[in-house]
């Protein structure tokens, strides 16, 4: 990577956002949040948290800024969110505003996002709608010009799945398989080769990649946000660094050697520079779109 790509890649900050919404609309074996719900006060605190972040996103105009929803649950399913993505879209400095989602509700809102700035990082639940009913959905985000990735889980009763979702994808459409690492040895050698040729970087994420005292942009020019602003390196790492509310916030970045001992999901271990994933996805990073 040149020195000046370093410059442009400094002068940009990558925030994940994840507010205290937890409620979900799905019912996942393997999520924790599977249908769980949040009082109306929670949610009205939620949402005033939300718009305080946005209104903060407004007022940095000096820096370029990419952000990433990471929610608990299900985001977009409430229109709170739904509007913060279309003003979020429609600022000059931010460069792209990607949510992780199931797809789950009418798309008719995203007529009003920046077609250049937004986009969707989608995850088909086979457990919890007909693969029909999903592609309708991505057939939607397509007509309506709207950049997405699709995902899935790559468990073993799946992978039939997986491979139709594939097949009745469009070819342009990046399809991920997130490995199940919650066992050893989950996968065999032929369940690998298989899985690679519906997603080619499936054996990224298959890997819990050695991070402790690695360089990782994360607590430089990417952090997580939560509810109160407060700052942390990424979702893995629970010391705080700061509160974007805080007037010298900025001083509170820096580059800093990972702490952990290993890094193993996309969200966080696609900011270690040694892996080149900035390269590989380029403008699609936050949605995870690989650049070819």
């Amino acid at each position: 990577m040149t020195s000046s790509s370093r410059q442009d890649e400094s002068d940009r900050w990558n925030i994940l956002y994840r507010g205290s919404l937890s409620s979900c609309n799905y019912d996942c074996s393997y999520c924790p949040f599977a249908k769980t719900t949040n009082t109306l006060e929670e949610l009205k605190a939620d949402y005033a948290a939300l718009e305080r972040f946005v209104e903060w996103v407004r007022s940095r105009t000096d820096r370029r800024v990419g952000i990433l929803f990471t929610p608990w649950g299900e985001a977009l399913v409430r229109k709170p969110y739904q509007r913060a993505v279309v003003e979020l879209s429609n600022m000059a400095h931010v460069e792209r505003v990607a949510v992780q989602t199931n797809l789950s509700y009418r798309t008719g809102w995203l007529d009003e996002v920046d077609r250049d700035t937004a986009a969707l990082w989608t995850t088909y639940h086979p457990t919890q709608v007909s693969r029909e009913r999903f592609l309708a959905s991505c057939h939607e985000l397509i007509a309506l010009d709207v950049r997405f990735s699709v995902g899935m889980v790559g468990l073993r009763e799946d992978f039939d799945e997986i491979e139709q979702l594939r097949a009745e994808l469009p070819p342009e459409i990046y399809l991920w398989v997130n490995a199940y690492k919650r066992e050893a040895r989950y996968y065999k050698a032929k369940d690998i080769a298989r899985l690679r040729t519906v997603d080619p970087e499936f054996t990224t994420n298959l890997v819990r990649h050695q991070s402790l005292g690695r360089e990782c942009r994360a607590g430089d020019s990417s952090f997580t946000v939560d509810h109160d602003g407060t700052v942390r390196r990424c979702h893995f790492i629970d010391t705080p660094i700061g509160n974007i509310f805080d007037p010298n916030f900025d001083d509170a970045l820096r580059p800093t050697p990972c702490s952990n001992d290993t890094c193993g999901c996309h969200i966080g271990y696609i900011h270690m520079p040694e892996l080149e994933l900035y390269e590989l996805y380029g403008e699609g990073l936050l949605e995870r779109i690989p650049a070819s």
